[in-house]
This record gives C-alpha cells, sequence and structure tokens, in this order.
C-alpha cells in the first residue's frame, strides 16, 4: 500500500509538471482552468492500479492457500500447497504443507497400531481356541465315559493336561508381553551370576533337546561372571531363545551356546542348523504373533503364540541390551548382549508397542 502510494503521488506529480508546462506554453488556459477537477480522480485511479497490480501475486497466493485447504480438509492428506515465498505467506504455506505431513504420519501409525491390535486378537484367538477346543474334546469323551478300557482313560486325561499346560503357556507368553509393553514394566535389579543361571537352565533343557535327538554343545567358561540383572525376566529370554533353537534346528542336530564377556558387555551366543529363511521372514521374525511356517515345527513340540522372540528382545531392551541374529544359509546364531553397568531407565522400556 505504501509504495502504491509512492508511486501514484510520483505519477500525478509527473503528470501536473507535465500539464503545467504545457498549459503555459501554449496559452492553453482552459486546460489550466479544467485540470485541477481531474487531479483526485487522476490519483486515485493510478493508486488502485499500481495496488491492483503489486498486490496481484498476493492475492493469487491466497486463492491457491484457500483452495489447498479446501482440499485438505476434504481428505486428500497427499496435496501440499505449492506456494513458495520467502515472506509470511511463505511460512503459512510451509506450515500448512508440515502440519499435513505430520497428520497423514499420525493417521498411518494410528491405522498401523489398530491394524496391529486386529492381528493381536486374531493370533490370541487362533493360538487360544486350538488347545481349548482339544481340551472340551477331551472332557466331552471323559464326561460320556467314551472309552475302552483304563489305558485310554489313563491317555485320555494325560492328552486334556497336557493341553491344558500348553494353554497356560500360552496365557504365561501373553501375560509376559503385556507386563512388558506396559510404561510401568519394573525390573527386580540384582547381582546375579549368570555363569550359574545358564548352567542350572542347560542342565534343565538338556533331557528336552535329547528326546528331540539335539547335542547340547557348551562353552561357557569356568568362572563365575557377576552382573546386574533380572535373574527371571534373562532366564525367561533364553529359555525362549533354547525352544526357538529346539522347535526349528534339523534333527538329529546340535545347539550351541557359548558364553563371552569383555570389558563392558557380557554376550551369550546360542547357534543351531536349520531350514534357511526367505529374506522376508528373516525381516520379521522378531514381530509379535509371527510364526515361520508350521511345517518347519518339530513333532511332538506345541505350537507357541509367536511371542517368543518378541519377549526375549523386549527384555534385552529393558537392560539396555541388544539381541541380533546373524543368518546365513542353513546357520543361525542368535546374540545376547547386555551391559555389565545398572541399566538405565530400568522401570520404563525404551520404546513402548501396542498392548492388549
Amino acid at each position: 500500500m505504501m509504495l502504491s502510494l509512492i508511486i501514484a503521488y510520483a505519477v500525478n506529480n509527473t503528470i501536473i509538471f507535465l500539464v503545467m508546462k504545457a498549459g503555459n506554453r501554449m496559452a492553453l488556459n482552459w486546460l489550466l482552468n479544467i485540470f485541477p477537477y481531474f487531479i483526485t480522480p487522476f490519483f486515485m485511479v493510478v493508486f488502485i492500479i499500481t495496488f491492483l497490480a503489486l498486490t496481484r501475486r498476493i492475492v493469487k497466493d491466497l486463492i491457491t492457500l484457500e483452495r489447498g485447504l479446501q482440499i485438505i480438509t476434504e481428505g486428500d492428506l497427499n496435496y501440499r500447497v505449492s506456494v513458495h515465498r520467502q515472506d509470511e505467506l511463505g511460512r503459512v504455506a510451509f506450515n500448512i504443507n508440515r502440519m499435513t505431513e505430520r497428520l497423514q504420519q499420525q493417521i498411518i501409525k494410528e491405522r498401523e497400531i489398530e491394524k496391529s491390535k486386529m492381528e493381536m486378537i486374531t493370533g490370541i484367538s487362533h493360538d487360544l481356541r486350538t488347545p481349548l477346543t482339544s481340551i472340551i474334546g477331551y472332557i466331552e469323551l471323559l464326561r460320556t465315559e467314551s472309552f475302552q478300557d483304563k489305558e485310554e482313560y489313563s491317555r485320555f486325561v494325560q492328552n486334556t493336561y497336557n493341553k491344558a499346560i500348553h494353554l497356560k503357556k500360552l496365557l504365561d507368553d501373553l501375560f509376559e508381553h503385556t507386563q512388558l509393553s506396559s510404561v510401568d514394566s519394573r525390573l527386580n535389579i540384582r547381582n546375579i551370576d549368570l555363569f550359574q543361571l545358564l548352567d542350572q537352565l542347560l542342565f534343565e533343557f538338556e533331557p528336552i533337546a535329547q528326546e528331540s535327538g539335539i547335542r547340547i554343545v557348551k562353552d561357557l567358561g569356568n568362572t563365575p561372571v557377576v552382573i546386574p540383572i533380572d535373574s527371571d525376566k534373562i532366564a525367561r529370554a533364553i529359555d525362549n531363545l533354547l525352544m526357538n533353537a529346539l522347535k526349528y534346528s534339523l534333527k538329529p542336530g546340535m545347539i550351541g551356546i557359548r558364553m563371552r564377556t569383555d570389558s563392558d558387555h557380557l554376550t551369550i551366543e546360542i547357534e543351531n542348523k536349520g531350514i534357511p529363511l526367505t529374506p522376508d521372514q528373516e525381516k520379521r521374525l522378531f514381530d509379535r504373533f509371527y510364526k515361520v511356517d508350521h511345517s518347519r515345527s518339530s513333532e511332538g513340540i506345541q505350537a507357541g503364540t509367536g511371542l517368543g522372540l518378541s519377549i526375549a528382545r523386549n527384555i534385552a531392551e529393558l537392560h539396555r541390551g541388544i539381541l541380533t541374529l546373524n543368518h546365513a544359509q542353513d546357520v543361525f546364531l542368535f546374540r545376547l548382549s547386555l551391559p555389565f553397568g545398572q541399566p538405565l531407565g530400568e522401570n520404563k522400556k525404551p520404546h513402548k508397542e501396542p498392548s492388549l
């Protein structure tokens, strides 16, 4: 507006000067008499024309902003306002685009969370329904006395018991996962001899492995290794890794367990040979409820919830550690690395996953 006033004033004064000079030179008294009546209208016309010319781009950009906001409010979050300026309008356009992008990311994240919850519900329903259906079936056989002899009766009871234990394990996995996913998840940190803990776990695991034709090869050293951990949770993580190796190992075969220490970390390695994974399977291996094709499972080993590796990784992260997989052809090497220092944020997970 100020620029329009200056231009209109300059043009107006120039016209006045030219008219007065021409009138005096040519003795056009009539022109000098009527010209003052046109000075103000002429000034207004020049001002308006100048103002419209200078604000044309601004008005155009304002219309673009208005149309862009209209498109965005109608639900097209892929639209971006095409206003490129270095002034206030440019900053408004930039903020509108940034707001739209963040809103789009938030919606995508909420959809992923919702999808994850639906997958969780579907997985839970499927995993719990199978053993529960078997339990109901066996109880119905026992209730109607549909057994031939005492031996068949005992077999029905034993199968019912096994299915109930399996159902309890599924529920325990689910409960453990929801606890680890909670922002209030806490660790009971104590100084624990991890050598002794791992040796005890392998002592209990070896008979199960031998029944499946698996030989255990240990390389744990022979000295105590004291580290501040939650022994129950670390035992759960290691047990999940051992059961995963047992379930997917080639039979007969071998599972190797090694423990290494350096100045800052303690590393437990669990290695086995199995059917190679595809890149997509390897990428999703630590996802909640993800299970590799059941054809790779061992006979006699109940199918799990697909939470074992996810739980193990969550436990490692709670201890400020990491759990990784190195997969080369048919060799699977899981590394659980834990720091020797007191875990920071022992009351909370480093990142939260959607829980039930």
